[in-house]
């Protein structure tokens, strides 16, 4: 495959993935889906830490609400990384969102006073995201982790 092609299947498989968690689908098909999107993210066109980042939250989103702590936290610590470590190539978003991930990861591995602190750190960042529609839908993904 192509670089091209990689990026394409990417988004497809992203997209994919949410439709799936969002009907209720196998999780097994449903975690197969988000970490092929990873794979191809990974060897995609354009490819940049904030796409692996943005991968590693994807995946780690699917196994904190399929129920899965221990790899819902690793893919959550591989997106913080990822941001602190290339911060000039992430979007305002891309750090409430790293915060996001491991507040979910760390609710459902049964933490709740870390899922609350990430929780707070998300908030605090995410208050100076510029866009308001990015502004809200992170707050939304954080106020959706201890319901």
């Amino acid at each position: 495959m192509n670089p091209d092609e990689h990026r394409q299947l990417g988004v497809e498989l992203f997209n994919r993935t949410w439709e799936l968690l969002e009907a209720g689908a196998d999780p097994d098909e449903v975690v197969d889906c988000a970490h092929a999107s990873a794979h191809h993210w990974r060897h995609a066109a354009g490819a940049t830490p904030a796409h692996r980042a943005r991968s590693h939250w994807l995946c780690s989103h699917v196994h904190a609400v399929l129920g899965r702590p221990e790899p819902a936290l690793h893919h959550a610590r591989r997106c913080l990384a990822l941001v602190e470590g290339n911060g000039e190539q992430m979007e305002d978003w891309d750090l409430p969102g790293a915060y996001e991930a491991l507040a979910r990861a760390q609710a459902a591995a049964g933490e709740e006073a870390e899922a609350r602190r990430y929780v707070e750190l998300g908030r605090v960042e995410a208050a100076k995201i510029a866009d308001a529609e990015d502004r809200e839908h992170i707050e939304s993904q954080l106020d959706s982790v201890l319901v």
